[in-house]
């Protein structure tokens, strides 16, 4: 498993993990689309955006591995503003390949694309 060395590893000052520690030996979490709902916490967001932000700031327009990045947070961002960059695409990988779309990140969060 391929880590991200200068990613951050949660939200500053909160329990949002970012990255896992190592791999997991019953097997790899699956990448899946999850629902945001309009009424996720403020807390909810900010995380988003900071974890929008890390992703652009290390990969940009640059396919990368999935690698250490936490399952559950990619999968709220999966086939939306993060997206497959290889087919077929294997969810169960760390070997994933992932490409950001710039465009839909500074539509939905552009608080992420703020400098800062």
């Amino acid at each position: 498993m391929l880590k991200h060395r200068g990613f951050p590893s949660r939200f500053p000052g909160t329990d949002f993990q970012f990255t896992i520690r190592r791999s997991n030996p019953k097997g790899v979490t699956p990448l899946t689309r999850r629902e945001r709902y309009k009424d996720r916490r403020p807390a909810d967001r900010r995380a988003d955006a900071a974890f929008l932000r890390a992703l652009m700031v290390h990969f940009w327009d640059q396919p990368f591995q999935r690698g250490n990045l936490d399952a559950g947070r990619l999968s709220w961002f999966f086939e939306r503003e993060v997206k497959p960059c290889e087919d077929p695409f294997d969810r169960e990988s760390y070997e994933a390949m992932l490409i950001l779309d710039l465009p839909l990140i500074q539509s939905t969060f552009p608080e992420a694309c703020e400098l800062g």
